[in-house]
């Protein structure tokens, strides 16, 4: 994520104060920048699966953190353009989420594969609330110079690395790691691709609980931090921000604790996974099933906790969040069992922009107004602003369990969707012309 959608979430209640807008104005913010991952998805998902990954993926991230290095440039007086510019960031992001997965599925199988694909999505967390806890530490207000160095250097190495893709990141053939013997002869039609993804059962209920994910970290991220300053100020154990600069500790807090969680969990989730296989061979969905309901009854507890310990509110985030990453990887493992090799950026794509488009496109946003909603019927205090958004907040849990009834629902059908993978893969690699779909 971009280091600007990250300062954002960074100092959140600054930009509030600075620029006088809402909850919902606020959470407004990351929507821009995730509808244009979801606009964006379907062309690289398109792209991905019938020319070279590796030059996308590296003009996608040098593009990507050129725009971000360009809105360090941008003034107060220009606002507009630097709300406009996580957007076009993120038009070129969905590069490396969408093509990434399907190279590290080209060269790994079974377990191996599992734990690098935890390896790649445990750098998603990781970089980015990194970079919001160096942005904390770093700005003490939204026009700090630290702050604007730092949206300077970050895109940089950005660019850099985009570059370093070229030279040293392997092209492997497509379904290489997935072939005994043979080689894909041909690719069919994105409408095929389209109709039989839309047809694989487990890969679209996987795909919605995804996107209820999505929706919990997406509100989280822009909102836990706010929320528990509004609970120590209930608690008169900090005051309240009347003006700048007001960033808070608990923004350096949460991202520390997410990055651990995200390591953890990632972990946690691929060694659960590979034990679980040695059972039963519907362990991936089933583990993220049993993550996603374990999360939801910690996600609860936060909310109790908040009203009387932060410490305590802090152990049910950090037990929540790890529960919650374990099927990060899982999923996308699952999704490479029940999807041939030639349509991988395809489904990768349209499972990210499901996600988005029901999860945290508008989870930051509703949690907002659905908070603002409940302050106007009551009378505006510290209080009720702590409450509202607490109550706004516990919306996140049902979908958490909404999340958990989907993986149950791909456990029903993983078995028969991957058997019908490894057919078609078959019929793809020995008699292109007979390929089913």
């Amino acid at each position: 994520m971009p280091a600007v959608t990250q300062l954002c979430k960074g100092v959140l209640l600054d930009i509030q104060q600075h620029f006088g807008v809402s909850d919902s104005g606020a959470g407004l913010l990351q929507t821009v920048f995730i509808c244009s991952f979801m606009v964006a998805a379907p062309i690289f998902g398109y792209l991905g699966d019938r020319f070279n990954r590796k030059v996308i993926l590296g003009c996608g991230i040098f593009f990507w953190s050129a725009v971000t290095l360009s809105s360090s440039f941008i003034t107060k007086e220009y606002y507009w353009l630097f709300d406009f510019s996580p957007g076009a960031g993120g038009y070129w992001g969905i590069s490396y989420s969408s093509i990434s997965p399907t190279i590290i599925g080209d060269l790994f199988t079974n377990n191996t594969r599992t734990m690098m694909l935890s390896v790649f999505y445990f750098a998603i967390p990781l970089g980015r609330y990194c970079t919001a806890g160096c942005l904390f530490i770093s700005s003490g207000c939204v026009q700090s110079l630290y702050c604007i160095v730092f949206l300077q250097v970050s895109p940089v190495l950005g660019m850099t690395a985009g570059t370093l893709i070229f030279f040293f990141v392997p092209e492997p053939k497509r379904g290489s790691a997935d072939q005994i013997g043979g080689r894909l002869k041909a690719r069919t039609p994105w409408i095929c691709d389209m109709r039989a993804l839309a047809k694989n059962r487990s890969y679209v209920f996987s795909s919605l609980a995804s996107a209820a994910v999505s929706f919990a970290t997406g509100a989280f991220g822009m909102w836990i931090p706010l929320y528990l300053f509004r609970a120590q100020v209930v608690q008169k154990s900090v005051v309240a921000c009347d003006q700048e600069p007001c960033s808070i500790k608990d923004s350096l807090i949460f991202g520390v604790i997410t990055c651990v969680t995200g390591f953890l969990g990632v972990i946690i989730g691929a060694a659960a996974t590979r034990l679980c296989r040695l059972k039963t061979e519907r362990a991936d969905p089933l583990v993220c099933a049993v993550s996603m309901l374990g999360s939801a009854i910690f996600i609860c507890l936060i909310f109790v906790a908040a009203k009387k310990s932060i410490v305590g509110a802090y152990i049910c985030i950090f037990i929540g969040e790890t529960l919650l990453f374990l099927n990060w990887a899982i999923t996308a493992d699952i999704l490479m069992y029940v999807v041939i090799p030639t349509r991988r950026a395809t489904a990768v794509a349209l499972q990210s922009f499901t996600s988005h488009a029901l999860g945290d496109a508008g989870s930051p946003y509703l949690i907002g107004l659905i908070s603002d909603a409940i302050q106007q019927s009551y009378t505006e205090s510290i209080l009720w602003q702590f409450l509202s958004l607490g109550y706004a907040l516990m919306l996140c849990p049902f979908v958490i369990v909404l999340g958990g009834m989907f993986f149950l629902a791909t456990a029903l059908f993983f078995l028969d969707d991957r058997d019908k993978a490894e057919k078609q893969l078959n019929q793809l690699t020995l008699s292109p012309s007979s390929v089913k779909v």
